[in-house]
């Protein structure tokens, strides 16, 4: 495992351990405070680890880090399950996550990298508009990205461009020139995943299929008079996939965003309803999941062109 380190600092309660400050978890890893804000961490610098008696650990994060994997120490979780996590992966982690580590109990060397920045490091630079844009900070367990040598290559050296500007004196123009290098990188990430939904391809279309057999299910067994129209999260928990990585599958994969898609079925189904059936227009909207008419017939204008009685009387 990546260094994830035991100190009595980042103790907040039993079993739970906390890194807020660049600072400390430089401490923590035998490296250099060289900016207060931003660090490249070599975990081969680190001493010898063990998670001592505790099984689990959970690890609660207030920085950005994204940890790239080079040794297997144990196995990694967030939430429910596990990290799709190998050799030559990398991991992202926003602030407020919490991960939780499975303890074998054994003294491992740490080795690896690791690039952590606080949040207040954005402020003022273009990034702090763009970080969210960066959906895989939200991924789940098992969607880690896998990148070859020769990405692994590119991610190394965007950490060594980022790791040669803190070698330098501070001045004004540090901040903007390490937030832009950050920037790449995580453009590289974005280009990576991208490669990586191709690669995946087979996997991907199980998912898509999986998503329509739902969808279907979904709108023939009741439940929008239930719970009301379905959202994006409900598939992508039934798909046990985080909300961002369910939507950008999708959107590579069909043009469409996951809940574009999920109204197109909607109005499809409307179509047909409006059409074969002599319901009226209320009964129809609270049909599909609608808690009022109104709502209903404004989604099915926009899309159709015409409002839901025009297009019955037209066809």
């Amino acid at each position: 495992m990546v260094n994830f380190v035991l100190s009595k600092k980042a103790i907040v309660m039993e079993g739970i351990f906390r890194y807020d400050t660049v600072s400390e978890y430089n401490a923590l890893n035998n490296h250099e405070t060289l900016h207060p804000l931003v660090n490249v961490i070599d975990f081969s610098k680190a001493n010898p680890r063990s998670w001592g008696k505790e099984k689990n650990v959970r690890l609660n994060f207030g920085l950005y880090c994204i940890f790239l994997k080079d040794v297997k120490c144990g196995d990694l979780k967030y939430g429910r399950n596990y990290y799709d996590y190998q050799e030559g992966t990398l991991v992202f982690v926003a602030p407020g996550q919490v991960l939780e580590i499975e303890n074998d109990g054994k003294v491992y060397q740490p080795k690896g990298h690791a690039l952590v920045f606080h949040p207040d490091l954005l402020q003022g630079t273009n990034l702090a508009k763009t970080i969210h844009d960066y959906s895989f900070f939200s991924y789940n367990t098992h969607e880690a990205l896998h990148i070859s040598e020769r990405e692994r290559q590119i991610v190394l050296d965007c950490f060594s461009k980022i790791k040669y500007e803190l070698q330098q004196s501070i001045d004004k123009h540090s901040k903007k020139v390490i937030a832009s290098n950050i920037d790449l990188f995580l453009n590289y990430c974005d280009r990576f995943y991208d490669r990586q939904f191709i690669t995946r391809e087979n996997a991907n279309q199980g998912v898509l299929e999986k998503f329509e057999e739902h969808l279907n299910d979904f709108f023939s067994s009741g439940k929008p008079q239930k719970i009301g129209l379905p959202s994006v999260a409900y598939f992508a928990e039934k798909l046990h996939l985080s909300p961002n990585y369910f939507g950008d599958l999708v959107k590579k994969d069909t043009g469409k965003s996951a809940k574009e898609y999920i109204q197109f079925k909607i109005i499809d189904l409307a179509k047909s309803k409006v059409f074969n059936s002599d319901k009226t227009v209320a009964e129809i909207a609270l049909e599909l999941g609608f808690k009022y008419p109104q709502h209903f017939a404004r989604m099915f204008k926009k899309s159709v062109g015409v409002s839901p009685s025009k297009y019955r009387g037209v066809n």
